[in-house]
């Protein structure tokens, strides 16, 4: 069924990832009162990109967004328990709710220095470690309405400043597993962003929010979308450029060197010239 579908249902369920429903913009626009400004390079307006917000907000801590996905998932759950009349059936559906909220609770991590699971993963470029940093994760899998994703939310002391979903891409062709498609997908709904092709990832900015659409086919199967608080962005980024480890010092190399330089053997410097001769040929 999914393999046969188009790309813009695939792009719906993708931007309902992070947005609850985006009715109520599009009966905005349609009303003749507010038509949207033209896009322009890589702007977008506060309330497009605030739609991919949905129900979370920057600043909520790390039990406000339990709440809001506890509420999500109880939602999810309620027309399927009363669906049947099945005690044991129920009771089972009950404990799947119970054990989906409960790996959510558990996901939770603080990057403190310590190697973690996700220190090589499709959001290792997405935090530092020693810098107050921690994040939560939520697998939305639901046979029933064709969602596969997986939503990460990062914090900073404490508070919510990102959101990171990544989409199995497995429901796309073959034919459209490929950034260009991507692209045109996403601009079609956000109009132009900012392109960089090498890295695979397309930008919209604006004063309150940063979208990032990123390719991670080639090692994760996935299209990624990141929306997070510029302003945190900007401020972390300091923050980890001064935790930055020094890179270790060689000490068997140092040993050498200034072995060679007490007993005039030539040292790395002195032969600087014939090894770049001879890497040169």
């Amino acid at each position: 069924m999914w393999r046969s579908g188009s790309g813009r249902l695939w792009l719906s369920l993708f931007v309902c990832a992070l947005a609850m429903s985006t009715a109520t913009a599009d009966a905005r626009a349609g009303d003749g009162k507010g038509k949207q400004p033209k896009q322009v390079g890589a702007k977008l307006s506060e309330r497009a990109l605030g739609e991919l917000m949905g129900p979370y907000k920057f600043g909520m801590d790390k039990q406000d967004v339990l709440k809001v996905l506890s509420a999500k998932i109880n939602e999810r759950y309620k027309d399927r328990i009363a669906g049947t009349s099945d005690v044991y059936a129920q009771d089972k559906l009950r404990r799947d709710r119970q054990a989906e909220f409960d790996r959510i609770k558990k996901s939770y991590v603080e990057f403190m220095g310590k190697k973690t699971g996700w220190d090589v993963s499709i959001v290792d470029d997405q935090f530092a470690h020693n810098t107050d940093e921690a994040m939560m994760v939520h697998w939305e899998n639901a046979p029933e309405n064709g969602r596969d994703q997986r939503r990460f939310f990062f914090f900073h002391k404490g508070r919510l400043y990102k959101m990171f979903v990544a989409l199995n891409s497995a429901q796309l062709k073959d034919e459209q597993r490929n950034f260009a498609y991507f692209q045109g997908l996403m601009e079609q709904r956000y109009g132009s962003g900012k392109v960089n092709t090498e890295k695979g990832i397309i930008e919209w900015k604006s004063p309150a929010y940063r979208v990032l659409a990123m390719d991670r086919l080639t090692f994760y199967g996935s299209f990624c979308l990141v929306i997070s608080d510029p302003q945190e962005d900007e401020l972390l980024a300091g923050i980890r450029e001064s935790h930055k480890v020094p890179k270790p010092e060689n000490k068997v190399i140092k040993a050498v060197m200034e072995k060679d330089a007490k007993d005039g053997t030539p040292g790395l410097e002195d032969n600087r010239a014939a090894v770049e001769g001879v890497v040169g040929d």
